[in-house]
Formats: C-alpha cells, sequence, structure tokens
C-alpha cells in the first residue's frame, strides 16, 4: 500500500503518526497518509523562509519561465494526476481530467507575471519629481485545501502567489492527498529552488501551526463556511492575511419561457456532477409557475438514466462519496426533507451501483442522485450546505419571490438564471446577491483571468482568488516618490513639501 508523505525543502520527508486512505469506490484502505504535527509544520515554514529572499529577487523573466515548464510538466502528467484523484476521491476519470484542466487555466494565467505585476509611472508629480508604484510579494504564505478538488484548488493558489515572488506550504485535505506530492515534484522538475513550494500533511494540528506562525504573512483557505470563518477569525487575530472561502447553497431559477430541455440537462450536471461534492453545484431549482410539474419531470428521466459507478470505469458518470461518515450525512438529509414537507422522487439510497447492488447496499460510500420535489422554503434541506447529490425543488409564484429566496438565504457564492428574456436575465445579475452568476450557464466558474469568490457567508476577507485580486492578494503596494538632482540644485527648506 502507498505511503504519503510531507514534501519540505525539496524532498519527501516523513513525520507524524499515519492514517488510512480509502478507496471510495469499494471502502478498502489504499494506504496511508503521515498527519504531520506542528513541528513538520515549522520545518516546512523555516524552509519557505530560508529561500524566500533569492526567489523574491528572482527575475520576472526567470520566474516565467519556471512557470511554464511547469505548466508543460503538469499536461504531460495530466492523465496521471486524474488516475490519483479519482483512485481517493472517487470521481469519474473525465470529472478528474476536467479538474485538471482548470487548474491548469490558473497556472497559465501566471505565466503572463511579468505583465501582471505591471506599476503605474507619473512623470512630474512636482517640480522634477517622479512618482511609481510597484507591487512586491509578502514572504512565505500558506494554502489550506479541500477534499473535493486536490489539484484544481491548490492550482488556484500556489502558482500566482509563487509568481509573485512569494514561497508557499500547502496542506492538501488529508482524505486525497497524493495529487499534491505529485505537483511538487513537478515543481522541483520545472526547476523551481527547493523550498519555494512545500507540503505538510495532516489536519487541525497543522492548519493551527500555519495560522499561528509568525512567518507566515497570509493564508489562502477553501472549505466549509464554520471552518472559514474560524481560519479567517484565527489568521486575522494573529496579523495575517487571510482569503477564506465557505460554503454555499446555489440556487438556479427557472424561469416559464426558459428551455425546459437545457434547463433541466443543466440542473442534473450542476446537481450531480462529481456527486454534489462542489461548492458551485447546484443544489436548489427554484422552479417558476407553471412549469414545476414538467421541468420536475425532465429532471426526474435524465437522472434515470445515469450510470453510477467506479471513477475508473469509462461507462460512470457519477462516483461515490468521499467517506462513508459524508455519506451517511447527506444519506440523513433524504428523510430529514420527507420529515419537512417535500416529496420524495428519486432515491438515490436505491439506485443500482456497479454489479446492480443497490447503493445503500454496495460496498463502498455510495448514494445516487436523489431529487425532492416541494421543499418548504426556510426548511432545513432547503437552508443547509449537504454537499451530496441531492436536488431540491422549490415552487415559487414568480421572478419576484424566486428572487427573494435566494437573497435571504445565507450563502452567496454561485447562481444561475435560466430564461430567453434578455431583460429578466439584466435585471437578475443586477439584483440577485450572490458573487457569480449564470446566465443561462448553471456552474460559473469565472475563468482564471477572472476572480473566483462569492458573497456573504461564503467568503470572509476582502480578496477573491486567483485572477487579478489573487495577485492583489499575493502582493502589497508600494509608492516610490524620487527627485533626481541636477548639479545646480543646492538649500534647504523646511516647509511641508507641495505640488508646486
Amino acid at each position: 500500500m502507498k505511503h504519503v508523505t510531507h514534501w519540505i525543502g525539496g524532498s519527501a520527508v516523513t513525520g507524524g503518526e499515519p492514517a488510512h486512505l480509502y478507496n471510495p469506490a469499494t471502502g478498502e484502505v489504499s494506504g496511508t497518509v503521515d498527519m504531520g504535527t506542528a513541528a513538520q509544520a515549522d520545518a516546512a515554514v523555516a524552509a519557505a523562509r530560508e529561500v524566500f529572499p533569492a526567489w523574491r529577487d528572482t527575475s520576472l523573466a526567470k520566474r516565467a519561465q519556471v512557470l511554464f515548464r511547469f505548466r508543460e510538466l503538469v499536461d504531460a502528467h495530466r492523465d496521471e494526476l486524474a488516475a490519483l484523484i479519482t483512485a481517493e476521491h472517487g470521481k469519474v476519470r473525465s470529472d478528474a481530467l476536467g479538474e485538471v484542466a482548470r487548474g491548469l487555466e490558473v497556472v497559465e494565467f501566471a505565466c503572463g507575471i511579468p505583465h501582471l505585476l505591471k506599476g503605474g509611472f507619473s512623470e512630474n508629480v512636482s517640480t522634477r519629481v517622479d512618482s511609481y508604484s510597484i507591487r512586491q510579494p509578502l514572504g512565505v504564505v500558506a494554502g489550506i485545501t479541500p477534499f473535493n478538488f486536490p489539484a484544481m484548488v491548490p492550482m488556484w493558489m500556489f502558482p500566482v502567489a509563487i509568481a509573485c515572488g512569494n514561497t508557499f506550504v500547502l496542506k492538501p485535505s488529508e482524505k486525497d492527498p497524493s495529487a499534491s506530492l505529485l505537483l511538487a515534484s513537478l515543481w522541483r522538475e520545472a526547476g523551481l529552488p527547493d523550498g519555494v513550494f512545500n507540503v505538510v500533511q495532516g489536519g487541525k494540528p497543522v492548519v493551527d501551526a500555519l495560522l499561528g506562525h509568525p512567518s507566515v504573512a497570509a493564508v489562502s483557505f477553501v472549505g466549509s463556511t464554520p471552518i472559514a470563518r474560524y481560519v479567517y477569525e484565527t489568521g486575522t487575530r494573529h496579523g495575517k492575511r487571510v482569503q477564506a472561502l465557505g460554503g454555499a447553497k446555489n440556487h438556479m431559477l427557472v424561469l416559464p419561457d426558459a428551455d425546459l430541455d437545457l434547463a433541466a440537462d443543466s440542473a442534473v450536471s450542476a446537481g450531480f456532477g462529481s456527486a454534489g461534492e462542489r461548492c458551485m453545484a447546484i443544489s436548489v431549482v427554484l422552479a417558476v409557475d407553471p412549469i414545476g410539474d414538467e421541468l420536475v419531470d425532465k429532471i426526474v428521466s435524465r437522472v434515470a438514466s445515469l450510470t453510477v459507478g467506479p471513477g475508473d470505469d469509462p461507462a460512470s458518470q457519477m462516483g461515490p462519496l468521499i467517506t462513508r461518515e459524508h455519506r451517511d450525512k447527506v444519506a440523513s438529509y433524504i428523510d430529514l426533507g420527507v420529515a419537512e414537507g417535500a416529496k420524495l422522487v428519486v432515491d438515490g439510497r436505491t439506485t443500482p451501483v456497479a454489479g446492480g447492488v443497490p447503493a445503500a447496499q454496495a460496498p463502498g460510500f455510495w448514494l445516487g442522485p436523489t431529487v425532492l420535489d416541494h421543499v418548504p422554503v426556510g426548511s432545513r434541506v432547503h437552508r443547509e450546505e449537504i454537499f451530496g447529490p441531492v436536488l431540491a425543488v422549490v415552487r415559487v409564484s414568480s421572478y419576484e419571490e424566486g428572487l427573494k429566496v435566494i437573497n435571504d438565504g445565507e450563502y452567496g457564492n454561485g447562481t444561475a438564471i435560466f430564461t430567453n428574456d434578455g431583460g429578466a436575465a439584466r435585471r437578475f445579475q443586477n439584483e440577485v446577491e450572490v458573487g457569480m452568476v449564470g446566465v443561462n450557464v448553471p456552474i460559473p466558474v469565472p475563468m482564471a483571468y477572472y476572480s473566483f469568490g462569492g458573497w456573504k457567508a461564503s467568503l470572509f476577507g476582502d480578496t477573491h482568488m486567483h485572477g487579478t485580486e489573487g495577485v492583489h492578494f499575493y502582493t502589497r503596494g508600494k509608492v516610490v516618490t524620487s527627485r533626481w538632482l541636477d548639479p545646480s540644485h543646492g538649500g534647504v527648506n523646511l516647509g511641508f513639501p507641495t505640488n508646486g
């Protein structure tokens, strides 16, 4: 069985008690991972701190060259990365390959760092005085990433941070840690100096060590809202810059004039892709009267044709959930929804998986696509983040009622509207209180040159991830005012300087 270690100072390092890794499709133990402690976190920060001055002073051209080589290596190893993701997370191969591709987009964006770090210049702001702005790296920065995207979310962070001249410590999820070590080895092969990129495996002790470490200047986090709030409050209390992206409850508003086939396709794709373990998953469909019954029928017919099975089976469209505990928690919402007054129209516990065994009886962490109709507004199934393949359909009477349901929610990560009315779509994108909006697009994840992040309880901090906001997060501005004196100048002036 494999043994996953840390990566500190350019090489694999052991340390900490081992914890089991599982194959979610079978429930079997597939290996172990070292659960690091504050000692490993300290060692990684020390390695990153030692090499920071040299990396900070490395030219932008040389940094970009390393980024380009890293991009080519990740592209060449995308199949290997996808296989690791499938084996430890459970998502199907096509989804894993898509994750790697979306992470690569940020690497490609970071390759343009010479342009992204250009400052401004003003000549003669005062007589023979010039002023210009520059952006400089922060130092050692850390990333704490979730289980659902073990390659993509880290690649939303470290390419931009490293390109800006920082050194990086990654704390990946202990549930699927292997992708992080492959990425570390590819960084080294690309020519990144040892110590610029480090990986510390583990759980809360490592997180707390990084949040409290005096040499860590900034922390990026993606995960659930309670932990995001904890990371933000703890990190800022220790004087760090923090961006902490939290949970979501994404609504899709379907107007009566929408293409219902497109809406049904989108609801199923966005609701059940990656077994619903996405912060941008559509988990609530708001069906505006009178199209509710027709839309639900179309959704149910599409769910019936889905193939649920192991991620390494090319026929599978949806894989298992990450752990048994998480599967049980997600499944508990089915009975809860019925108790709250919803109608169970598709029960994922009975979905046949590999070998035709019902999901609830199959080995592994299985739950098929589940659809609950007539979910009451404000019920737990409606408002709580389930993070699994449970799609709630809420009936509303109008656009206005649907908009109010979205805006009254705790989260503001992503949303979508399906309509053929351009005026309604324009009104929606203006009025909805959500950070990322799709118009006839169910998963509006921005491209790498824009920035990713939500509103309300979906984001703690002032800065979104990647794009220009990511560059600003990993740098700090400096303005220089300079005068180069000519030989004839002289004299003392004690007056307050003005723009004369």
